[in-house]
């Protein structure tokens, strides 16, 4: 049941697009950052003239940059549609004449949603990777702490912050998975999702809601940079994942609690 689903998602054209699309996200940085000036170009963030130096950190600003929205986005749509896009097609009635019942499926769109984020952070990092290799020179890679790493240490530095991200965008898609068990509209579903994650990101740049703050989802989203010191830092990456497990527990208990025992009309 898990492969058909992970066949049906990833061969569905509207997934095939948003991978592509997420792609060329780093593509178009760099071939940007190229035709600007390159290593020369001097302006702009620092993350984007290490770039120009080093192609390797195409990937690193490419997940910056597609984290804040690119990412969050193509969640959004993929999760919020797992249930909802099955209800507006009148497919989900057939789908529970299976004997697995109503928990395993929602489990196996659970997986698949997850398969997705790691899909999705794998085509943000792979393809800056490869376009910063191609239109950059690379080397040695320069940490927040001012050391250097080994090339091979630094890319595995890089995957392990792609990992990262994938992980922090779980508690977004288990909002995402919630709330398609509320609606037979996708679009519902998605746009309910997105208000909670700018609701979630202006509430994070409000100084005097400090206090809030650490309970924000989005809070601790970059927290994968900590990676790339030469010791790294685990306090930030370990309340940050501890927080999207929290938030996975709670709208995944909330998720099962509405999917069992909802009316299936179609």
């Amino acid at each position: 049941m898990l492969h058909a689903e992970l066949l049906h998602l990833f061969r569905r054209r509207r997934v095939q697009v948003l991978l592509a699309v997420l792609a060329l996200v780093p593509i178009a940085i760099v071939i940007s950052l190229k035709f600007s000036g390159g290593p020369d170009g001097g302006e702009g963030p620092t993350f984007l003239n290490q770039v120009t130096n080093n192609g390797v950190f195409a990937a690193l600003a490419a997940l910056t940059i597609s984290l804040p929205v690119f990412l969050p986005l193509a969640i959004s749509i993929v999760a919020g549609d797992a249930i909802a896009g099955e209800a507006s097609l009148g497919t989900l009635r057939y789908l529970l004449v299976r004997p697995a019942g109503r928990s395993r499926l929602l489990a196996v769109k659970a997986a698949t949603i997850v398969a997705f984020c790691f899909a999705a952070t794998l085509a943000v990092s792979v393809a800056g990777l490869a376009t910063g290799s191609i239109l950059f020179p690379v080397g040695r890679i320069t940490t927040l702490s001012g050391d250097t790493l080994s090339l091979w240490a630094g890319i595995a530095r890089i995957g392990g912050a792609a990992g990262l991200v994938s992980l922090t965008l779980l508690g977004l898609a288990a909002i995402a998975l919630f709330a398609s068990t509320l609606t037979n509209i996708p679009v519902g579903a998605m746009g309910a999702t997105l208000g909670i994650l700018i609701l979630s990101g202006v509430l994070d740049a409000i100084p005097q809601l400090s206090g809030l703050h650490p309970w924000l989802f989005t809070h601790g989203w970059l927290s994968f940079a900590d990676l790339l010191r030469t010791h790294v830092t685990w306090t930030a990456i370990e309340n940050n994942l501890a927080l999207q497990a929290g938030y996975v527990a709670v709208f995944a208990s909330a998720a099962w609690a509405r999917f069992t025992t909802r009316d299936i009309l179609a």
